[in-house]
């Protein structure tokens, strides 16, 4: 089975985050996002992955390289114009041919996929939809199914009064190749709008494989926020992104200054530097480089490398970016999110 990830969107919903740096590179917990879905995918015997690039292609290139890193062949296919989710897939058929599984750019995931795979065999199916349950269906497309898991109806963003199962699609698929072909090529052409439903239409066998495992979509400033927190806390387990985060954390304590007080899950990157009087509560994922100066005090917060906190300043549910100087006695508020060498003059408060 090879791998294709989707990762040509241009990140709106993050932006500032994403003006400088893709979505996918984006760091969760110092370490880029794209990152956890190879160990994912290599951890289940995949060894050949393809990118389907648009934005920023070359920062992707430059990164990643051949993927021998991670024990990868990386294709890179190029989309001119945006295709959508089913154009992307059918601009990449070259690299398709057998059995693929195939990620949205944006999902941090624990699943099987050797399960999945198994139950697409076993049904001999078409396309399998990873499907996740959620409290609140309303926001999604639902996807019903049978007893076997054969997949019955799409109903997109249902009212409350419609919502029949908590099913969603998780933005994984196991496609044939032959399901691809009858992509049309060269235009823009969604998966979950035009393919499933028509597949469906024309008696396919399409299966939904529903999963209980850890699922987030990291397409928003909060949800990527939680991505972070979650996997410092291990709620995310899969990778070993978790037990590094607690050797971290006894490490981090000790770059702290006099009278600093740490309380809760801190992880730091190289070369951090804590001033006296700090307070870190909750949540605090520090990149390589940060500084933070005498007296600050930050709560559930994200500081990527390179950026400078000066003394007195105070942040609470921060993203703050790469190579950013936060003068003293600044005042961050609620959910402040700041992009790549962001200053903020003393005394500002947000």
């Amino acid at each position: 089975m090879k791998a294709l990830i989707l990762i040509g969107g241009l990140g709106t919903r993050l932006r500032p985050l994403t003006c400088h740096t893709p979505k996918p590179l984006l760091p969760i917990v110092n370490k880029p996002f794209l990152e956890y879905q190879f160990e994912l995918i290599k951890s289940h015997g995949i060894n050949e992955v393809t990118l389907c690039l648009a934005y920023m292609p070359h920062v992707f290139e430059k990164h990643l390289g051949s993927g021998k890193k991670w024990g990868l062949k990386i294709n890179y296919v190029h989309e001119k114009e945006p295709l959508g989710t089913g154009g992307a897939i059918r601009n990449a058929i070259k690299h398709i041919d057998e059995t693929t599984v195939v990620f949205n750019g944006d999902i941090l995931t624990d699943i099987n996929l050797k399960s999945m795979l198994a139950f697409h065999r076993k049904n001999k199916s078409f396309v399998t939809i990873a499907l996740t349950r959620v409290k609140d269906p309303t926001a999604f497309g639902l996807v019903e199914t049978d007893k076997t898991g054969r997949i019955e109806r799409f109903l997109e963003k249902p009212s409350w009064d419609e919502v029949t199962c908590n099913t969603i699609n998780a933005g994984i698929y196991v496609f044939e190749p032959q399901a691809v072909e009858l992509i049309p090529a060269g235009v823009s052409f969604s998966v979950e709008r035009g393919l499933f439903p028509n597949l469906l239409a024309r008696q396919y066998r399409i299966f939904g494989y529903t999963f209980n495992g850890y699922w987030m979509d990291i397409g928003t400033v909060e949800k990527y926020m939680q991505a972070n927190f979650d996997l410092m806390s291990g709620n995310y387990r899969f990778t070993s992104g978790s037990a590094k985060a607690v050797s971290k954390l006894r490490g981090a304590a000790r770059l702290a200054g006099n009278n600093s007080r740490i309380s809760g899950n801190l992880v730091c990157g190289k070369n951090v530097k804590i001033g006296d009087f700090v307070q870190l509560n909750g949540n605090v994922c520090l990149g390589d480089g940060v500084v933070i100066s005498k007296g600050s005090s930050l709560s559930d917060t994200i500081v990527l490398k390179g950026t400078a906190i000066g003394e007195g300043v105070k942040a609470e549910n921060a993203i703050i970016g790469e190579d950013c100087v936060i003068e003293p006695n600044s005042v961050l508020g609620q959910m402040t999110v700041l992009g790549n060498k962001t200053l903020i003059r003393k005394y500002s408060k947000l």
